[in-house]
């Protein structure tokens, strides 16, 4: 609990968790868009971009670090910082003739800082407040994450149209729109090294080098002794092993010209449906998800949730095959798939938590974490290459094909009748 009482949690669980989400977002979404702005083609995009998952892949390697060096307060807004300047570097390097690879290593620099900082915030989350107010607020942080994709996703996409079409040029327009959101990150670290309360447990670890190794290491060891982990961690591998394909590439298909098979649809089109109306409806599922498990267990609800997640992909069959111009037909496919996405990935969630469970709990989620994103990058990485050389239309057809794994290890996990359900 925070030794300092005065200082709600209302005032700092909300922009934590928005500074938390703005970095995620603009790696992972939003340099799809900027780099299909600038002309890169859809191989090469997919393929850096679902790179930069690699930070969040491998960050339970280097978690502990945050435990032992420096109060998580001082990570926290310390990688604020340093995301910021990484943003600072993104704006600066996007109008210059070697924008690609400048960017990339401002963008890797950003996803490590980004990745450092979920660790540091989520621990502190858990130092700072009381049981109670963990419950309570939770549901206050991932809004607020969620929020902040809205607006990275949605909000600047539809800044850059704007200003691209005030000036013409796509490279002046996102360098000013990244100058902004840089902005706005150290304006949050500023903010949160004054606001942030100091637990009187928020302290580095002091054991010695050789005993932390030990821990560490059987920290480790523990997590692949649990029973079925074989199995458990497949099935985190295999989830979303179609919509890792499909992700990256939707918001290249909706930019992409009609007479090369997308829907030519602008930036700001984009921004408000798959990255507005989208996010909306992503949320409303989660929600939904959320309440019928806590009623009825995660195992009556799983294939459910699984259909629910992967047969919604069909609507990107049917939008590449009639390349609808109506944007109120396009955002309610969206929509339609969007919602079942939030209500099948609740599953997803929880089956990590169930994994967890343990003396290890927060370590082992952290490693869960990073299968779930090497689920989502290697299969990621290859899927620009893979719809360049199929098309949209079979591309997307393959996507469906793709989530059949996941169906097949769901037979097999371990998984108790009366888990999830509240009590």
């Amino acid at each position: 609990m925070s030794a300092d009482k005065k200082i709600s949690p209302w005032s700092w669980v909300p922009t934590l968790y928005l500074a938390e989400g703005l970095p995620y977002a603009l790696v992972m979404s939003v340099a799809l868009v900027l780099y299909q702005n600038l002309g890169v083609p859809n191989a090469q995009n997919t393929f850096f971009v679902g790179l930069l998952y690699l930070p969040w892949v491998i960050k339970p390697r280097w978690s502990p670090a945050v435990d032992i060096l420096k109060t998580r307060r001082q990570w926290i807004w310390t990688m604020q910082l340093l995301v910021g300047a990484a943003l600072v570097g993104v704006a600066l390097a996007i109008p210059t003739a070697h924008f690609l690879q400048l960017t990339l290593v401002f963008f890797w620099l950003l996803a490590f800082a980004s990745a450092t900082h979920d660790v540091a915030a989520d621990g502190f989350y858990l130092l700072a407040l009381t049981e109670h107010d963990q419950a309570w607020f939770n549901g206050i942080r991932s809004t607020f994450y969620r929020v902040a994709g809205i607006l990275a996703k949605g909000q600047l996409v539809i800044l850059a149209g704007i200003l691209a079409a005030t000036t013409n040029n796509f490279s002046s327009a996102w360098s000013l729109v990244f100058g902004l959101v840089a902005t706005i990150v150290l304006l949050l670290a500023i903010y949160h090294r004054w606001i942030l309360p100091r637990p009187a447990s928020d302290q580095p670890i002091v054991a010695g080098s050789k005993n932390f190794l030990g821990e560490f290491s059987k920290t480790f060891a523990t997590f692949f002794q649990k029973p079925d982990i074989g199995v458990s961690l497949l099935f985190l591998l295999v989830y979303r092993f179609g919509e890792a394909q499909l992700m990256p590439v939707t918001q290249l298909f909706f930019l992409d010209a009609r007479d090369h098979g997308g829907l030519g649809l602008t930036n700001l089109q984009v921004g408000f449906i798959y990255n507005t109306v989208g996010v909306i409806a992503l949320i409303c599922g989660g929600l939904l998800g959320g309440l019928v498990i806590s009623r009825n267990g995660l195992k009556f609800w799983l294939w459910p949730m699984l259909l629910a997640i992967h047969l919604p992909d069909a609507v990107f069959v049917w939008l590449a095959y009639a390349q609808p111009e109506n944007v109120l037909v396009i955002g309610a496919g969206v929509a339609v798939e969007q919602f079942g996405y939030g209500f099948g990935f609740t599953a997803f969630m929880l089956y990590m938590i169930y994994i967890a469970r343990g003396r290890h709990q927060t370590a082992h989620y952290a490693i869960c974490t990073g299968f779930m994103a090497l689920g989502m990058m290697i299969p990621g990485m290859w899927s620009g290459w893979l719809q360049e050389h199929l098309g949209y239309k079979f591309f997307f057809a393959w996507v469906i094909l793709a989530t059949i794994p996941s169906f097949l290890v769901a037979l097999k996990i371990p998984l108790e009748a009366e888990f999830g359900k509240r009590n």
